[in-house]
């Protein structure tokens, strides 16, 4: 008897694994799709929808505070286990709708990560398959760690499904997922401290606006430690103890929790892709401009386990699944082109950009001018009562829109205009042209170009 043959195996059931598996499938194709975890991806089930949720409280939390001395005459308190029952609302529907959606369209489902045994041959649930195509959309798993009591360390997945706040928290790491979620404790009540073994936090931003923006955590009681590196951990009675070493000196601190944010990393471990050719790098698949492997042909890969030199997003994820749906069904294969990413860090007041760096535009020998500014007195967040507002753009030497960063309470909103913008290749003179309502954090932007 021979073994169960499809047209398109898809591993990962997250945006980019849905989007080729579905787009196959209604084309006719014998599709297959397997994950080891419930499905729906990170971002729906673990991430970014379950995070924008308990965010709510804290932007009301901050909003509030802020309006206290000029008319709101109390400041609301968060009831944690009622936000988590909320917040579940979203995500426990998640892994089934994803089935039924999937089952609608034919497609075969597996709850188990494959094994490639071969090109062409998987195991899965102790079954072997074959398969013409195989699309890797694993996306990507918290960074190990590698020290003495690194297991005491809890990942992002916890804090989401916390039961309870503890009185305090370490993170490990300053990016997006430490920033936001102290943002979401400290407003909470939570005695918040993070590390980071850079010279400042949120490395792929400005550093000026980032450090701007540690300033306004600092004043609600995140404390940071920065150019420090975790070297232990140590369980006592009540809290974890880390150690860290900080110029040369060795030193600790405390906490009731402590949370692994140090960065993200692709989940291939469990595949064996070396038994099937495929070559890969710390970023993850390698992949050529059509979204394939490098070294097997039948082999995509798509969303943030592809080394494609993407930011790892689940709207990019989306778009890199259909364009390699596209060609899987058209059997044309098609340069994969970027699009202007715009990303935003939650945080209260929220961190956007979208473009290029001034980093980038000079290691590209790109000619520009720059434009920054805080502006505390303008009218939209002056009647927040806040002096959070700063900005930081580049135009070309054609008046073209280049690149921009936010900080502002609605950054990430703002910051989808200056996506179109750039996607459309506007000109500033033509972004200031455009009629916006008035008085928005939208009609600021064309103050900023």
């Amino acid at each position: 008897m021979g073994f169960e043959h499809y047209d398109i195996f898809v591993i990962g059931t997250g945006s980019a694994g849905r989007k080729v598996a579905v787009s196959c499938a209604k084309e006719g194709m014998k599709v297959a799709i397997a994950d080891n975890r419930e499905y729906g991806g990170t971002c729906a089930n673990r991430g970014c929808d379950p995070k924008k949720v308990l965010l709510n409280a804290s932007e009301i939390i901050a909003r509030t505070t802020d309006l206290a001395a000029v008319g709101i005459t109390e400041v609301p308190k968060i009831d944690w286990q009622a936000l988590q029952k909320f917040k579940e609302k979203f995500v426990s529907a998640m892994p089934i709708k994803t089935e039924e959606s999937l089952e609608e369209v034919g497609i075969k489902m597996y709850h188990q990560s494959p094994e490639f045994l071969e090109d062409g041959l998987l195991i899965v649930e102790g079954k072997k398959v074959t398969y013409d195509k195989v699309v890797i959309a694993t996306g990507l798993i918290p960074r190990p760690l590698h020290f003495k009591g690194a297991e005491l360390f809890k990942i992002s997945d916890d804090f989401l499904d916390l039961p309870e706040l503890p009185d305090s928290m370490i993170f490990i790491g300053g990016g997006y997922i430490a920033m936001e979620f102290a943002h979401i404790a400290a407003r909470c009540g939570v005695d918040v401290t993070i590390i980071e073994r850079g010279k400042s936090i949120l490395k792929h931003f400005d550093e000026n606006i980032a450090a701007y923006l540690q300033k306004i955590s600092e004043d609600i009681g995140v404390k940071f430690i920065l150019n420090a590196s975790v070297t232990g951990a140590e369980m006592l009675q009540k809290n974890t103890r880390v150690y860290y070493e900080q110029n040369g000196k060795e030193k600790d601190v405390k906490a009731m929790m402590v949370f692994n944010t140090s960065g993200r990393v692709p989940s291939i471990e469990m595949l064996s892709l070396e038994k099937a050719n495929i070559t890969t790098t710390p970023k993850g698949i390698k992949v050529n401009k059509f979204l394939q492997s490098t070294s097997n042909p039948n082999v995509y890969a798509c969303g943030d386990v592809a080394d494609s030199g993407a930011l790892p997003l689940t709207p990019l994820s989306s778009k890199e699944g259909s364009h390699v749906a596209k060609q899987l069904t058209s059997g044309k294969h098609e340069e994969y082109t970027f699009a202007a990413i715009p990303t935003s860090v939650y945080t209260t007041p929220q961190l956007a950009t979208v473009g290029l760096t001034e980093e980038q535009a000079k290691e590209q020998d790109i000619e520009y001018k720059v434009l920054s500014e805080h502006v505390p007195d303008w009218f939209s967040v002056k009647r927040l009562n806040s002096r959070d507002y700063c900005y930081k753009t580049l135009k070309g030497p054609n008046d073209e829109i280049l690149g921009a960063e936010i900080l502002a309470p609605e950054a990430s909103e703002m910051i989808n205009l200056f996506a179109m913008a750039i996607q459309q290749k506007l000109t500033c003179t033509q972004f200031r042209q455009t009629i916006f309502a008035y008085p928005t954090f939208a009609s600021d932007m064309q103050s900023m170009v």
